[in-house]
């Protein structure tokens, strides 16, 4: 595919990505025409109830969704180029495990914690998994091996959710917690959005920068080292930018896997194995899915709404059995 061809696919994915927050703004328990819409973003009338609707409640919630769904798809692409798993998420590898981990702990000793505190020590809980599951792969085989990532990530996710759930019975959080543990963008305010937005725009870049690189390790770290890569510099970065995409997207949406999982396959699928492109295509596409699934979790099921992370597995557990059938099969 030529490089003009992939421009071509991210203006398309744009425009895809920029008409599903438009229809998802304008489509719920109350339809409102598009020009509504626009004029409630940029003409806001804080006495017109419509207006309110957009911008207090269901512009944020978009927005909040755009950008976690982008949080994940880059992490689990910068995930699965470092470790050459074609099966790795932060979910799986146990990232989204620590920070919920934290969170609970947060809500069990400091249960009126600030939104930044509280994404703090999500990052905190992000970044000892993500090193406890990295340290486990490199003792056990002295390389990234994907199986042993598998396994270990496996292992300590379970570990760290069995830990979570039992201080969320004793200290009786089960209601707290349970947007963490479903996951989903509904409570996302205008108070969260600037640090979440930040974050994964200079997460994506940096990731993009390190494209190149992430291109290079992917056939091997053997291949990468001749070619005068700093393996230890590019995976302790790579692990920084997972960290930060895993952490913020936890403290916002909870705990939601697969989008990590399924986005890097079909970015591949538009524009290859570069990672230069396959990066700013992810969060497209990661962004996309979580907005498109965030409205069909309204619409379906109403008035009541489907957790997003459950409607998201619905599609990833598949999907997920599908990978795995095809990685048996070669």
């Amino acid at each position: 595919m030529t490089t003009w061809h992939k421009w071509i696919t991210i203006f398309v994915l744009l425009i895809i990505c920029f008409a599903s927050i438009i229809f998802a703004i304008s489509i719920g328990a109350k339809n409102i025409p598009f020009i509504t819409v626009w004029t409630s973003i940029f003409q806001y009338n804080s006495e017109d109830n419509l207006h309110q609707i957009i911008y207090e409640v269901r512009l944020p919630r978009v927005l909040g969704a755009v950008f976690v769904g982008a949080a994940f798809a880059v992490a689990g692409t910068v995930i699965q180029a470092i470790t050459r798993n074609p099966l790795a998420d932060i979910g799986i590898l146990g990232v989204n495990g620590g920070a919920v981990l934290l969170v609970t702990i947060c809500f069990a000793f400091y249960p009126a914690i600030s939104y930044g505190w509280l994404t703090f020590f999500s990052f905190i809980g992000a970044a000892l998994s993500t090193l406890l599951v990295f340290s486990i792969g490199i003792v056990a085989r002295r390389n990234l091996s994907p199986l042993t990532f598998t396994i270990a990530g496996a292992v300590i996710a379970a570990f760290l959710h069995a830990i979570s759930s039992g201080i969320a019975i004793y200290f009786d959080l089960n209601q707290e917690l349970a947007f963490w543990y479903a996951g989903g963008v509904a409570g996302v305010t205008w108070g969260q959005l600037p640090l979440l937005i930040t974050i994964v725009i200079v997460s994506i870049i940096i990731a993009t920068l390190l494209g190149k690189q992430l291109t290079i390790l992917s056939t091997g770290q053997e291949m990468a080292s001749s070619l005068g890569i700093n393996i230890k510099f590019l995976l302790f970065t790579s692990m920084g930018v997972i960290v930060l995409l895993g952490g913020v997207g936890v403290a916002v949406a909870g705990s939601i896997s697969f989008v990590g999982l399924i986005i890097p396959h079909l970015s591949r699928k538009f524009v290859g194995h570069d990672y230069r492109w396959n990066i700013p295509v992810s969060a497209l596409l990661g962004s996309t899915l979580v907005v498109i699934a965030d409205l069909s979790a309204r619409i379906i099921f109403a008035p009541k709404e489907l957790a997003l992370g459950i409607l998201i597995a619905f599609i990833g557990v598949p999907f997920f059995l599908f990978v795995a059938k095809k990685l048996e099969g070669t």
